[in-house]
């Protein structure tokens, strides 16, 4: 449907307006101004009907935004009108927390199957999922839909694990080890690096990122 280049910065936004409109529902606010949400958002009136207008816009003059349709067009410009089957590969600490994190299931996104190579996480249960042995992977996913991967094993066995979803079919990966994917480009990749994340928020309490350099 929306088939204009559009660029990251204002992708990486959206669920943010999603997020806030989301909270604006559920205090009942029916219309707001694009003012109103830059204040809460602390972004620009003029970027947020910047970033609306790549999209058709939404707004009326003199009355705003209607709070709930811009919530649901947003979820339809993020896919969210969509249910995806999630496999989460590595049920250590972070897959568990991942498989138990019950608002992704809010979202669209459904935990289907868990999978790890250590003897003593196989078999136990994960909020209704048994954790299959990982040798297991290429023959679930081919008789199982299969949308996303989130893989949360260490970084030397990222590399081949995410070959191995791609030749397998998998056309969308989450990944959290904290090394890059080289993969066709038909397969798309989220990555979440934890440790660069506190990194950066070392920087900005240094206070480093007011010098001009």
């Amino acid at each position: 449907m929306y088939k204009k280049e559009i660029s990251k910065a204002v992708i990486n936004r959206l669920p943010r307006y999603y997020r806030y409109l989301g909270d604006l529902l559920e205090k009942d606010v029916v219309r707001i101004s694009s003012k109103e949400l830059s204040e809460k958002m602390k972004v620009t009136a003029s970027q947020i009907r910047q970033d609306l207008n790549n999209f058709g816009g939404f707004g009326q003059q003199g009355y705003g935004y209607n709070v709930e349709y811009l919530h649901s067009e947003i979820g339809k410009i993020l896919g969210l009108d969509t249910k995806y089957n999630v496999i989460i590969i590595g049920a250590g600490n972070l897959g568990q927390a991942l498989a138990n994190y019950v608002d992704f299931e809010r979202r669209g996104f459904f935990v289907k199957g868990i999978f790890d190579i250590s003897p003593k996480l196989i078999g136990t249960q994960i909020r209704g999922n048994v954790v299959r042995n990982s040798e297991e992977l290429e023959e679930y996913l081919k008789t199982n839909k299969v949308d996303i991967a989130a893989i949360t094993v260490p970084k030397t066995k990222a590399p081949g694990l995410a070959a191995d979803l791609a030749k397998w079919g998998i056309k969308g990966i989450w990944n959290f080890a904290p090394t890059d994917l080289n993969l066709p480009k038909d397969v798309t990749v989220e990555n979440v690096h934890l440790a660069e994340s506190l990194m950066k928020l070392s920087y900005k309490l240094s206070g480093k990122d007011e010098v001009n350099i």
